[in-house]
């Protein structure tokens, strides 16, 4: 299908709204949430408590922006340019070694002054468009394992062993869960892909288990460590994060009221936000929150189903999966059901880049509802 790359909207059907209005709602109220959670570490460290709500609130303003911006940009245009937009992507990755300062012994970020890039963000979605792009080019050959599989498999593995050495090791292993999947939907051979799963399975372990702190997060989580200290230091975060949903119960302790939020529990606004609502809006407040992300895969399923091309059918697929994997994770960690990682809340925690990149990402997926027609004028 050759629409051209006119900058406007297909004629016989239009944006899913249901997404739009969702996805800039979590946006809104992230900027409350956020200011909440941040406003005692932020006193602290700045003498005020606004600076963390306007630099948040800022990069809102400009992520919606964004969304309206890609929504109205023809998705085939980046199966065009997507071998490009991944090179491009993997320079900043290779300069964080170079530019970077680092945090904690960790090259995650490249300081451009006002404002600190994180690359792996941007590697993972060019990743998901190029492998969007090569799975729908190479159909008539998808089988075939040279064709198919491997030129999927090497993009695939430059990206996620460039964001695991920086090292960021749980970024990684989800870029590569959502890469495998992408090619399970492909109709990538079966065989190729178990045998490449079974494989990368026996590499992740050994580099998980090949850095101390990784390691000890694992004794921690699982609790076979002898030393409490251990318990203590590894896992503090999901400890005070679940004290924060006790604290919260049904309805909440009230806006603003958190206690956890007090420097009890580190990156309360970032990666541990979700349980600060908790203890401020109750599992009532969490509900929602799921539920919003549950209403988003509904739409994004309808989106993937409904799409014309095999291009928007896989680019839908990486985009959505992205989004729900993303917040089923950090949900998780912070209830204790998985080892805690360094996992972002969509569309919520404080950040960026991951701002930034997601509201393009849902612009994107926007722009394919247009073409998907799922909403058909009535005659």
């Amino acid at each position: 299908m050759d629409k051209g790359f006119k900058i406007e909207l297909d004629k016989k059907g239009r944006l899913d709204w249901v997404i739009l209005i969702i996805v800039i709602a979590l946006m809104l109220f992230s900027v409350g949430f956020v200011f909440s959670a941040s406003a005692q570490k932020s006193l602290i460290k700045t003498g005020e408590f606004y600076s963390y709500l306007f630099n948040h609130g800022t990069k809102v303003f400009i992520g919606i922006c964004l969304i309206f911006i890609f929504a109205l940009i023809d998705y085939h245009i980046w199966q065009k340019y997507s071998k490009y937009i991944l090179l491009l992507a993997i320079i900043p990755l290779i300069l964080v070694f170079i530019i970077s300062v680092p945090v904690n012994n960790v090259y995650r970020w490249i300081d451009l002054g006002p404002i600190k890039f994180q690359p792996s963000e941007l590697a993972k979605f060019a990743l998901i468009i190029h492998l969007s792009s090569l799975l729908a080019e190479r159909q008539p050959v998808i089988k075939s394992f040279k064709y198919g599989m491997l030129p999927c498999l090497i993009w695939s593995a430059l990206i996620c062993g460039l964001i695991a050495i920086q090292p960021n090791f749980s970024n990684a292993f989800i870029t590569y869960l959502l890469a495998l999947g992408l090619m399970f939907i492909g109709n990538i051979n079966l065989n190729h892909l178990i045998v490449t799963g079974f494989i990368s399975s026996i590499i992740a372990t050994i580099f998980a288990l090949s850095a101390s702190y990784r390691m000890q997060r694992i004794i921690s989580f699982f609790g076979l460590s002898d030393n409490p200290n251990h318990i203590d230091k590894y896992n503090y975060q999901t400890q005070q994060a679940i004290l924060a949903y006790g604290n919260g119960g049904l309805n909440g302790i009230g806006p603003g009221q958190s206690r956890q939020s007090n420097l009890f529990l580190p990156e309360s606004f970032g990666d541990f936000i979700l349980p600060i609502i908790g203890e401020e809006y109750g599992f009532i407040g969490v509900f929602l929150i799921l539920l919003a992300f549950c209403i988003i895969l509904w739409r994004g399923l309808k989106i993937i189903r409904n799409s014309k091309d095999d291009f928007g059918y896989f680019l839908a697929s990486g985009i959505v999966f992205t989004f729900t994997l993303y917040a089923m994770i950090n949900a998780s960690v912070s209830c204790g059901i998985l080892p805690n990682t360094g996992v972002p809340m969509p569309f919520i925690s404080y950040g960026g880049t991951a701002i930034l990149i997601y509201s393009t990402a849902i612009g994107i997926l926007l722009n394919i509802s247009s073409y998907s027609n799922i909403y058909p004028k009535k005659q």
